[in-house]
């Protein structure tokens, strides 16, 4: 059986992280949880750690200082990988991305190598954001579809599955991005080594409490790393034929 987990980056999130994991549990019972909490000082990993005297499904990684949403999912996919996992699902920990949605993913990642959650890929499926941060959004992967090239109709949401093997091809070390960016590079850098990628369409609901992470510097950072890995992201001429040893290593 595959063994699956879900890595969830969290900073001051106490007024969800128990129902964010009893919903998790509830819709995939088989799948650990991974708390990557950069030192929450609302007692955010305190909270988890009582709950790990129960949950033997329930993993914490606890990081000293906040350090940001990219080094947190690239620490966590770090642990996942050295834990031998073989699917590793990402999502937000404000109920934004709605565990119930976890089975389809895992479905589909039997077949890709990545699968997003989309919140364009059947016209706008966005519910309770200002028309400003939708705009924002929509226009985000507007411009990186268009600079970069890829075929992704929503490059930077966080609701996403990796197959493990595929992302040990990436240098998580070399990821120094964090929100819209850290998900437009990794699709991206998934996308050159020529990953099978599967959108599926998922409504996205805005946070039920706590406040959105989203800055200006996050903004720009994504404004220019596009360009960026454009220009300068190198394609392994080698991965191609890498993958399909791994696909044919899996079955």
């Amino acid at each position: 059986m595959k063994k699956s987990i879900v890595v969830i980056p969290t900073y001051n999130e106490i007024d969800n992280i128990a129902n964010l994991v009893e919903a998790i549990h509830n819709s995939v019972p088989e799948t650990d949880i991974l708390i990557v909490d950069d030192n929450s000082p609302d007692g955010t990993s305190d909270a988890v750690r009582e709950m790990m005297k129960t949950d033997a499904k329930l993993k914490l990684l606890f990081r000293e200082k906040k350090q940001g949403l990219g080094t947190a999912y690239c620490a966590g996919f770090k642990y996942c990988l050295e834990q031998n996992y073989d699917y590793i699902l990402q999502m937000d920990a404000d109920f934004s991305h709605d565990p119930n949605e976890l089975p389809r993913f895992l479905e589909e990642i039997e077949n890709y190598d990545l699968v997003i959650g989309s919140r364009y890929i059947n016209g706008v499926n966005v519910i309770n954001w200002p028309l400003s941060r939708l705009m924002l959004s929509y226009g985000a992967n507007v411009y990186s579809r268009r600079v970069t090239g890829m075929p992704l109709r929503d490059g930077t949401g966080g609701f996403k599955c990796f197959r493990a093997s595929m992302l040990r091809l990436i240098n998580l070390n070399e990821i120094k991005t964090n929100g819209y960016g850290f998900q437009i590079e990794m699709n991206y850098r998934m996308w050159k080594l020529g990953a099978r990628i599967k959108e599926i369409s998922i409504i996205f609901v805005d946070r039920r409490s706590g406040t959105s992470k989203m800055s200006k510097n996050i903004i720009w950072e994504a404004m220019w790393l596009v360009w960026k890995l454009r220009f300068s992201f190198k394609l392994h001429s080698r991965s191609r034929h890498i993958r399909k040893e791994l696909l044919k290593n899996n079955k």
